[in-house]
Parts: C-alpha cells; structure tokens; sequence
C-alpha cells in the first residue's frame, strides 16, 4: 500500500530531489505528527531511557504499531554504527 500524500513542499528542502532532478517533495501524512511533535516538544530534553519507557508505553497501548516501533528502536540505537564502519 502506498503512502497518502498531503501536499508537496519545495524540493530545496529535501537533500535528495536534486539527485533525482524533482522539483518538489512529497510530504506524507506521517510528517503532520513529526511537526507537531517538533513544535510541541521541539525545545526539551530527553534521555533515550525516558524515550524507551514512553515507546513501551505506546506499544501497550497499541499492539499493532509493535514492529514498527520496534524498527525505528533499532535504527535509532544503531544510527552510529554506520559511523564507525566507515572508520
């Protein structure tokens, strides 16, 4: 199933479309929640044990959204590994 697009921003944002010669960005709906999130919570601090405790939370409460919480726990633990490869 494809993503829903909700509107599409400039490809000047995106670092990516101008290797692929576009001219605009798709914006999925998933990117509303990320906004608010950052302009909601976008000046605080958090310890990835606060942020663990809070993805556990959610995950209990919706059952469904288990792997994908999960893959993005991964890629968020492993962001450095791809670093350290490189040395």
């Amino acid at each position: 199933m494809l993503p829903i697009l909700a509107w599409n921003v400039p490809s000047s944002l995106c670092p990516m479309c101008p290797l692929y010669g576009a001219t605009e960005h798709p914006l999925y709906f998933t990117d509303r929640g990320i906004e608010e999130l950052e302009s909601r919570r976008g000046e605080e601090e958090v310890t990835f044990e606060w942020l663990a405790s809070r993805l556990r939370e959610f995950v209990d409460l919706n059952p469904d959204f288990e792997i994908p919480v999960e893959r993005l726990a991964t890629w968020l633990a492993r962001l450095d590994d791809a670093d350290e490869d490189d040395e």
